[in-house]
């Protein structure tokens, strides 16, 4: 069985996933009196494992909240060594050639990954890693920060197979790569 490496991001509406001090704050903008998920519940269901940077695996654990995955994490690092006690077991540090560490995590019987984190997206990208992005722009224009494409040689083209609009402000695209 293939492994299949997802993206399920948000955006400002000139592409970039933070601001130019790093911040997200932006992406609550939009109201949501009802908590809606945009699918996230149900797109995070789908998958096995996480596949995340250093950067995003710090910020998560920025949060004033509980670890929020049920899936294990494996956090793309050179420079961590070990990871808080309360999650071992739960997140696990890998470094190396994207191509090594995903036999890995496929040999350990995780096929479905959600890939997070810019740098690390920017990575698989480059590597014509990522099987599907599901990607929801928010109306708002930032001006500068983190982008989420970085420059590429290549061409890589996707099928938009889906858009869904939420909160009556958005409209969430699912796109497909094609590898015909």
């Amino acid at each position: 069985m293939r492994t299949k490496n997802s993206i399920f991001i948000a955006t400002s509406l000139d592409g970039f996933i933070a601001d130019q001090n790093g911040n997200i704050d932006w992406l609550h903008q939009i109201p949501n009196p009802d908590g809606d998920d945009m699918g996230y519940r149900a797109f995070m269901g789908e998958i096995d494992a996480l596949l995340m940077g250093r950067n995003t695996y710090e910020t998560v654990l920025s949060f004033d909240m509980d670890w929020p995955y049920d899936q294990p994490v494996f956090v793309l690092s050179t420079t961590l060594n070990s990871v808080p006690k309360e999650l071992e077991g739960k997140v696990f540090l890998k470094k190396g050639d994207l191509s090594v560490i995903l036999s890995e995590i496929k040999e350990a019987g995780y096929h479905h990954l959600y890939i997070d984190g810019g740098k690390t997206i920017q990575r698989f990208l480059e590597q014509d890693l990522i099987d599907e992005m599901i990607i929801t722009p928010i109306p708002v224009l930032l001006g500068g920060g983190m982008p989420l494409f970085g420059s590429n040689d290549k061409r890589l083209a996707f099928t938009c197979t889906n858009t869904k609009r939420f909160v009556n402000a958005v409209a969430q695209n699912h796109y497909t790569r094609n590898r015909d």
